[in-house]
């Protein structure tokens, strides 16, 4: 796990209210909930020992992984190569349409398309920056955190398979104040989790809950680029563009953020440490502009109202 991976090494994902990045290691290294300039959740962006992170990648170090979006959507694979399998991990935030919400879903499922691989789970969120400490409840169906009238809550997917020792089961990490899980899956088979702010007791997911949580994610982004008037050359590039203009723009309000994260400095010390998660005008109306140019009206009328 790179201490502090470069910030190209990341694929952002959201629900148009927040976002998070998630470097090339699965490790989700920024999260702000409930919305883009709320506190954070995971900031070892910033701060790799306090910080905090949420980590799924393979239990050994000799892999190899690449990061791309499925087409069309903006769900993210990270894929993981190894001598005895091939792994993946789906990450996205299943989108939220209408009001403001403290609800959110951030949701990672696990794919074995060849072999057999298992993966190991490090879930160490830092309430407020790293200030706020928290109180961890563990069941078997998944754990909460409570900080300072926030509750973090990992669902859990599918049952514990006989004969499999501590796989599917949570525990307390060494540090005692975050969470430690392995799933061993072989080829065909998928699992996950689903981390959810303000989400009630954990529980459950069934896999076919999980899968359709993915089936809806992905439509609305498909249903959502098939808007678009361009069609010229470049269109997967202009897309994905797009789409990420998309997952800056606060939906409630309609104005897209500066960027998903905070002022990232220059130097320690240094000048230009701004916080970009709010609306700057003038880079707004640039986005707005590019969104208008190919089709999306209804983009510009939610900022303009």
């Amino acid at each position: 796990m790179t201490r502090y991976p470069n910030i190209s090494d990341h694929g952002l994902i959201g629900d148009l209210q927040t976002a998070a990045l998630v470097a090339t290691d699965a490790t989700v290294d920024w999260f702000c909930c409930p919305r883009f300039d709320s506190p954070s959740i995971f900031a070892s962006l910033l701060d790799a020992d306090k910080g905090g992170h949420f980590r799924i990648a393979p239990d050994r170090d000799d892999f190899v992984s690449r990061q791309l979006y499925l087409p069309e959507t903006a769900v993210l694979n990270t894929r993981f190569m190894t001598l005895d399998g091939v792994g993946q991990v789906h990450e996205f935030m299943p989108v939220i349409t209408g009001k403001a919400t403290d609800r959110h879903r951030l949701v990672r499922m696990l794919r074995v398309p060849r072999g057999t691989m298992r993966f190991v789970m490090d879930l160490e969120p830092r309430f407020d920056y790293g200030r706020q400490k928290h109180a961890l409840t563990i069941s078997d169906r998944g754990a909460m955190f409570e900080a300072d009238g926030m509750r973090l809550t990992l669902h859990t997917v599918g049952q514990r398979r006989t004969g499999d020792a501590d796989d599917h089961e949570v525990q307390l990490s060494r540090r005692g104040d975050g969470l430690h899980a392995t799933w061993t899956l072989r080829e065909g088979e998928t699992t996950g989790v689903a981390l959810e702010s303000m989400g009630g007791q954990p529980r459950r997911l069934s896999p076919s809950e999980l899968i359709g949580l993915f089936d809806d994610t992905s439509r609305f982004w498909r249903d959502w680029l098939s808007r678009s008037t361009y069609t010229g050359r470049w269109r997967d590039m202009v897309s994905r563009s797009a789409m990420t203009l998309k997952l800056m723009t606060y939906a409630p309000t309609g104005a897209p953020v500066a960027a998903p994260t905070a002022g990232l400095p220059e130097q320690i010390g240094g000048e230009r440490n701004w916080d970009y998660r709010y609306t700057w005008i003038r880079d707004a109306s640039f986005s707005i502009y590019v969104l208008l140019g190919l089709g999306y009206t209804e983009e510009a009328t939610a900022f303009g109202a």
